[in-house]
């Protein structure tokens, strides 16, 4: 198999996986990262899952997710999940913002809200060695999940900050269609800002709530390699990791879906 160096995946692209069974394969096919989210990872036990994933060997690329600081603003919480990040030893907590407020309409002030919550969160991240990686969702998401709908945005949001501390995902499912997007992925390289990189390819058409949606590797509209080669230009050399949200992948063996992800990764990404 080409080099995995880089590769990562997420554990919701196999969340049919048991968390023992999905560290055993990536042991067993040279996978290197894993991106853990909150919900499973509490499931399991923090410091079971904790060692399970150290003793094995791999990193944890990132945690997800922290966020939601318009809609359910919880400031304990996100700094639990800070807490869980450390404990997982990953530098990157991903940060999903919200939508707009109850009964809100104006998504300048949503962002004015996530502004704030992330300058009340950036300096207890920082002392626990956890970055914030804010992700910009596709549009589609602004009103219930995310009024961060551009890296330009996300990067507006990270200035005030030291890139050690606040930086952003490049999603290629969420910012490919934005002719502004190259430029910022080298603006956030130059800065040192790109904390995460991860695939998902965009098929149409869109499933009943959208949601679920993210196309494997190789399905849709995105030229993942063109994508990874912008986003190596940016200087950014770190993980590259493999977010799938699928209901028809969900449906199939999940050693079935590793074992695809980590060939469509081979043949459209390097």
């Amino acid at each position: 198999m080409s080099d995995l160096a880089r590769f990562s995946i997420n554990q919701m692209t196999v969340k049919q996986l048991a968390l023992p069974d999905l560290v055993d394969a990536c042991v067993r096919l040279g996978v290197p990262g894993i991106g853990l989210w909150r919900e499973p990872v509490a499931e399991y036990g923090l410091e079971a899952t904790a060692k399970l994933v150290r003793d094995a060997g791999l990193t944890v690329t990132t945690l997800c997710r922290g966020g939601f600081f318009t809609t359910a603003a919880d400031l304990d919480d996100n700094r639990a999940a800070v807490d869980e990040a450390a404990t997982l030893g990953t530098d990157t907590l991903v940060l999903v913002s919200g939508g707009l407020p109850p009964g809100g309409k104006d998504l300048s002030v949503a962002r004015s809200l996530i502004g704030d919550a992330i300058a009340e969160l950036a300096p207890y991240a920082a002392e626990r060695g956890v970055r914030l990686a804010i992700e910009p969702l596709h549009p589609m998401y602004a009103a219930d999940r995310c009024a961060i709908s551009t890296l330009d945005q996300a990067l507006a949001l990270a200035e005030p900050f030291p890139a050690s501390q606040v930086g952003v995902v490049v999603d290629t499912y969420h910012v490919w269609w934005d002719d502004r997007a190259p430029a910022a992925v080298a603006s956030a390289g130059a800065q040192g800002r790109v904390h995460s990189f991860q695939l998902a390819d965009w098929t149409t058409p869109l499933p009943a709530g959208v949601l679920n949606g993210r196309g494997q590797l190789g399905d849709g509209a995105i030229d993942m390699r063109a994508w990874r080669e912008l986003v190596d230009a940016s200087g950014y050399d770190g993980p590259i990791e493999v977010e799938l949200f699928n209901d028809a992948l969900w449906a199939r063996d999940g050693m079935e879906v590793l074992e695809e992800t980590v060939r469509r990764y081979v043949e459209h990404v390097l």
